[in-house]
């Protein structure tokens, strides 16, 4: 109800001045969003993060339903009929479509089987060493001294050994190499830049001031981690994780390509790579596809770190 007492100029005046409220709480709304509430209203904002996660999406329902892209077989070579057959281009999403390699399979149903090894070997590993890392470098962030000191010293040492050429004599000593083997081999090896990064993220937060009140409440050593300190510590090592997929799935494909990764009967773009060298020169698209999957796959998975990044870290925005 208008207050008659006021003047129709203080009524249009008030009327117009409501509104300016809302504003103000809209702010203190954003203010009060916690990191990842603000992390997520920014990421929604930027075109890097929602192309990568499209192309993701693509890739992980390949994955797990690879027949919805293709009815073909990957493993039914004809070598009489299909034998280096060129790309059908215009065939979208036949078994045609991308030609077929030199046993006579179809490059795409092989290119679209492909991407459940890699997307396996890629989370799987990722999954593991996060895992470990994530809990040495909170131990040894978190209660220095001497256990520190051992899984500092131990890191170093992981740190220290070639990546590939590590899991190559670990691969080496397995006579079936199988998804689970190989995610074993890389996660052996790749743990050592997760624990460096959330142990130096538990230093800088452990002295913080909430983790000194609730210390001064009398709060457990294990309310204290889990409840103040990992949460706060854990943004850095989520977008190593992130960009150290993408790596990861390289590195697979590599490993298959020099024949010491994934072996038969598993399809792998590494394997199909390899296979296709010999027939390079006469027919470069039983190579090119495989190849473009693996770089696709990587660079989603890159520029989706690179955009969580940027927007877990105040200082880049």
């Amino acid at each position: 109800m208008p207050d008659v007492t006021k003047t129709k100029t203080e009524q249009v005046v008030d009327a117009v001045a409501a509104p300016a409220a809302e504003p103000a709480a809209s702010v203190a709304t954003e203010k009060a969003r916690s990191l990842w509430g603000d992390a997520w209203h920014d990421l929604r904002r930027r075109p890097v993060f929602v192309i990568s996660v499209v192309l993701l999406l693509v890739l992980f329902t390949m994955a797990a339903f690879p027949s919805l892209f293709t009815s073909a077989n990957p493993r039914a070579g004809q070598l009489t009929d299909h034998f280096l057959t060129k790309p059908q281009l215009t065939h979208f999403f036949q078994p045609d479509w991308f030609g077929y390699d030199n046993q006579g399979n179809s490059v795409y149903a092989r290119t679209v089987y492909g991407t459940r090894a890699s997307i396996l070997v890629g989370v799987g590993v990722t999954f593991v060493v996060t895992l470990v890392g994530g809990v040495l470098g909170m131990l040894a962030g978190y209660f220095g001294g001497w256990l520190d000191g051992i899984i500092s010293r131990l890191t170093d040492v992981f740190f220290g050994l070639p990546f590939l050429l590590g899991a190559m004599v670990v691969l080496n000593a397995f006579t079936k190499r199988d998804v689970l083997v190989v995610i074993g081999a890389l996660a052996f090896l790749g743990w050592t830049q997760i624990t460096r990064v959330m142990r130096s993220a538990v230093i800088t937060n452990k002295h913080a001031d909430y983790v000194m009140a609730a210390r001064a409440l009398g709060a457990s050593t294990t309310r204290i981690m889990f409840r103040h300190v990992l949460p706060n510590s854990v943004a850095p090592a989520i977008v190593v994780a992130t960009i150290s997929l993408g790596g990861f799935i390289s590195a697979e494909a590599t490993l298959s390509y020099l024949g010491m990764g994934l072996a038969d009967p598993a399809i792998s773009w590494g394997t199909d790579v390899s296979m296709a060298k010999d027939v390079l020169r006469d027919n470069p698209h039983v190579m090119l596809f495989p190849a473009l999957a693996v770089s696709i796959t990587v660079y989603a998975f890159i520029m989706l770190g690179d955009a969580v990044r940027d927007a877990l870290d105040p200082k880049l925005r």
